[in-house]
């Protein structure tokens, strides 16, 4: 039997998290236990990463999180993802429960003080690559910017066990540029959910044109003269903001944390699993557990 490297998925906490409280808080469904407590959306993100696992099939698995909203993006730009409310009430308290949760499943958590979990993904994803093959876990398009031939990104769409999962070659096909241009992409057309604006009035579209055209920001800049009067003006005016915006769209892939393949190996005790479950009272979930024991040795 041939030894078949070992694949790690790397899982956007907060991704899934906020994604499966917000598919049940809309009809007011929190799940309060008899503590008072909302497990809405930690069932949702158990459920959401083991249908993932059960589908995928990894050896290995770590969990990434934001650890709090002040970053060295927002010392960069203060008004860096400056347009979301606070966190709901119901979800404050499944923050730190999640991550129980995910212990007790002796999955390792992963979060750094200053960056974001995109950062600490990145910086796991191309250390591991060069062991084991890499695919991520999330709804958030930016992190297609990692893509590469051996890191792959499974896109959660709609419900439960829906994915499009990205490699360089289907990004090359949608967007027509390589996955690494996407941070000049969103340098010049901002993004909006983050709140930074980029170039104004440059869309994706004619975004899409120049780094066609001309590969990188800098050969946009240093090429000027050969767009149309317009863009030319638009990118002078807001030049500093264009290299700003490229600073924050950029994930950074040398944050210093570290998950070492033999701490994500996925060895659930399901015992210790259960219990954790049972005093949140989350039922219904240990059901899941045979699946993922079926290919963990």
């Amino acid at each position: 039997m041939t030894n078949q490297k070992p694949s790690l998925m790397l899982v956007d906490g907060m991704a899934l998290l906020f994604r499966a409280f917000y598919a049940t808080a809309v009809t007011g469904q929190f799940m309060i236990n008899s503590k008072g407590i909302p497990t809405n959306g930690i069932h949702g993100f158990v459920k959401h990463m083991f249908t993932a696992v059960s589908t995928f099939k990894p050896t290995h698995l770590a969990v990434c999180w934001d650890m709090g909203s002040k970053t060295f993006r927002t010392e960069l730009f203060p008004d860096y993802k400056g347009n979301r409310g606070e966190a709901p009430v119901e979800l404050i308290p499944q923050f730190d429960l999640v991550k129980e949760v995910v212990e007790s499943f002796d999955i390792p958590n992963i979060g750094l003080a200053g960056f974001e979990a995109d950062d600490c993904i990145g910086t796991i994803a191309n250390h591991a690559k060069e062991e084991a093959h890499v695919s991520i876990l999330t709804g958030d398009q930016d992190i297609l910017q990692l893509l590469d031939d051996r890191i792959s990104v499974i896109l959660m769409k709609k419900g439960y066990g829906n994915y499009l999962v990205h490699t360089p070659q289907t990004f090359k096909e949608e967007k027509g540029i390589t996955p690494r241009q996407m941070v000049d992409l969103k340098a010049l057309m901002g993004d909006t959910s983050d709140n930074y604006p980029g170039v104004k009035g440059i869309g994706e579209k004619t975004a899409l044109k120049l780094l066609q055209e001309f590969e990188h920001v800098e050969g946009i800049i240093s090429n000027l003269d050969k767009l149309s009067k317009s863009q030319k003006i638009k990118i002078e005016q807001d030049l500093d903001m264009l290299h700003l915006s490229r600073k924050l769209a950029e994930i950074k892939c040398d944050v210093p944390v570290n998950c070492s393949l033999e701490s994500a190996s996925l060895k659930i005790e399901k015992e210790k699993a259960e219990n954790k479950l049972m005093e949140l009272e989350l039922r219904g979930l240990g059901r899941l557990f045979p699946q993922v024991e079926a290919h963990i040795s």
